[in-house]
């Protein structure tokens, strides 16, 4: 009878049920369940399963540089992140109501890890993410462009995402191509996804980064900010006071 069974269990890729099934059989027997409480059992463990390979392939797709949780996250350490705030966006609404964050700060205060952290909430929760530097999607689109396939480009990478992230703005300025490649995709999520950004500069510092072009830079920055959820980190970078505290470095002057 087994045999029956695991064939059959293969034959309909259902690997939980295969491997859960006996035990569950026995247990049901032992405390007395009925045949439709036994079934719920055997299919919850199918449906965990596909669940859980559902979001580990989410996370791969996604393209995330690390795993990083908020549960990891330390709000001690950056005492001006708002935590009941970072904990509200966590219920993931903004991503229904196609609203940005944006996450500004010096380097090494924890934006990139709360972006993730954001994201991996979502691939949890069921949302196609993709994870991008800033620098990355420049790579990204004049590739595309070059080889004469941008449109599909931003249908499948940058409009096919629910929530789309963009790391690390400001950390390369743009020659006047790319700016209007990248205020190309702000355009096209606009009201249509929505995203994650962190930067290293203010807005007043955006024009700079985006080759000194103010009508663009204004222009990106209204769409971003319509519908934006801005979050200012301050402090110093969590990795120099880690290497300050260990000796690495000296202290401050």
């Amino acid at each position: 009878m087994s045999e029956k069974v695991d064939m059959l269990c293969a034959e309909l890729s259902l690997a939980a049920v295969a491997e859960n099934y006996a035990n569950l059989a026995d247990e049901a027997a032992k405390k007395k369940r009925s045949f439709v409480q036994y079934l719920e059992q055997v299919l919850r463990a199918e449906a965990t399963l596909r669940g859980e390979r559902r979001r580990q392939m989410l996370n791969r797709l996604a393209g995330f540089p690390s795993i990083k949780t908020l549960e990891e996250f330390d709000f001690e350490a950056a005492p001006s992140a708002p935590q009941a705030r970072i904990q509200e966006l966590s219920g993931l609404a903004f991503i229904e109501r196609r609203e940005n964050v944006i996450f500004l700060g010096p380097s090494g205060t924890g934006k990139s890890h709360l972006a993730t952290a954001l994201g991996i909430r979502a691939t949890e929760k069921g949302y196609k993410v993709r994870f991008l530097t800033a620098a990355d999607l420049m790579l990204q689109l004049e590739k595309a462009r070059r080889e004469d396939r941008l449109d599909q480009y931003l249908r499948r990478a940058i409009l096919g995402p629910s929530l789309l992230i963009l790391d690390e703005i400001g950390y390369l300025p743009l020659k006047k191509e790319q700016a209007d490649l990248f205020f190309h995709v702000v355009a096209k999520r606009y009201e249509q996804g929505s995203m994650i950004l962190t930067s290293n500069l203010s807005f007043g510092e955006w024009e700079e980064t985006f080759d000194g072009n103010a009508a663009l830079t204004s222009a990106m920055l209204d769409r971003l900010l319509h519908h934006a959820h801005v979050i200012q980190i301050k402090g110093e970078s969590y990795r120099l006071r880690q290497a300050r505290q260990s000796g690495l470095i000296g202290g401050k002057t």
